[in-house]
């Protein structure tokens, strides 16, 4: 038996999902939050959580960042997209990033049933008739070289991306300076540029939704 978090800033649509998982066999229990935070609060205290329904849009998740961030700090949350952007390109992206599953949501509520039984079962679900589109070189690169990171390095690297520095970032992680330094000068190594500046350029641009 599992549980999930449905993290979306819309109380509706909130509502009408968990409505729906309740009733699925394999879920004893489903949360809710309403924005980054409140999420990484939530998967924080509770560490039996399964499943996350992350929409793409709600505050403090910007872009593809959010759902990098989480992969980092929670790599064995199972997490299905959930959201407005029907873009191929987009659902792409949040496959290289790890997300189990991209329920867009004009589908019908029975088809997300599905897609939880087929995550939970441990496999992948998109939706129908949709196929990986073709990365551009340079974006294939860079997601590749996202996965060589370890947890503590992304989530440095997103640190760097939002324009902190080694004591904002130390003051966050709970790190000494020296050590964001190593990450940081692992992050620049593995992403293959020179500075700070390109390598949170490059995340930038490549989280983007558009």
């Amino acid at each position: 038996m599992f549980k999930a978090l449905i993290a979306d800033d819309h109380p509706l649509f909130r509502n009408a999902l968990k409505q729906v998982l309740i009733m699925h066999p394999m879920l004893i229990e489903v949360q809710e939050s309403q924005d980054l935070a409140s999420t990484i609060e939530k998967l924080s205290d509770d560490i039996d959580i399964d499943l996350l329904f992350l929409d793409l849009n709600m505050p403090g998740n910007e872009g593809l960042a959010g759902i990098s961030a989480i992969r980092a700090q929670f790599p064995n949350t199972l997490i299905i997209v959930v959201s407005a952007d029907e873009q191929e390109h987009t659902i792409t992206k949040c496959v290289k990033l790890g997300a189990s599953a991209y329920i867009p949501k004009s589908v019908d509520m029975s088809e997300i049933c599905e897609a939880v039984s087929h995550v939970l079962d441990g496999n992948q679900w998109l939706p129908k008739g949709y196929q990986l589109t073709q990365q551009a070189p340079t974006e294939k690169l860079f997601f590749q070289q996202l996965e060589q990171l370890t947890p503590h390095q992304l989530k440095v690297l997103s640190f760097i991306a939002q324009g902190l520095l080694n004591k904002q970032i130390a003051y966050e992680l709970n790190i000494s300076e020296s050590t964001v330094k190593q990450h940081a000068s692992a992050v620049l190594k593995k992403l293959g540029v020179y500075n700070r500046t390109q390598a949170g350029v490059i995340f930038n641009q490549n989280m983007r939704l558009d």
